[in-house]
């Protein structure tokens, strides 16, 4: 019985995740993670750190989301449940680790620049 909540994060989209024994059931933001999320990658992402340590239906889920898109919101979610799943057995690290869920994606939209019209576009040169 985990009585932490823990916090991932991808781009703009915070989820903060909590772990219980149970069924495998997950809630997003009070909804079946199957209608808050239509694209079969992005539940499947969410289960990925499941999968990996084979706990796939032992514990239940209840995150909550904000900011961000669906995919950002995903990504957010399997950070958290991964923390969660190495707080609760510190022998899953190794096998989290080799997957690559134990590490934020540090990737950030680049802001607008003056004078140009996106980050990296800019407006067409003329030289007359």
């Amino acid at each position: 019985m985990v009585d932490k909540i823990f916090v991932g994060r991808r781009k703009d989209a915070v989820a903060r995740v909590f772990l219980r024994s149970g069924s495998g059931k997950v809630t997003v933001n009070d909804r079946a993670f199957e209608n808050y999320f239509p694209m079969k990658e992005n539940r499947d992402n969410i289960l990925l750190p499941f999968v990996v340590t084979e706990t796939l239906g032992k514990y239940d889920v209840f995150a909550n989301t904000n900011g961000g898109g669906i995919t950002g919101q995903s990504d957010a979610i399997r950070l958290g449940i991964a923390r969660a799943l190495e707080d609760i057995n510190p022998d899953f690290r190794s096998k989290l680790k080799a997957e690559g869920l134990l590490k934020r994606d540090p990737r950030m939209v680049e802001r607008k620049k003056y004078g140009q019209k996106k980050a990296r576009k800019r407006f067409q040169f003329s030289k007359r």
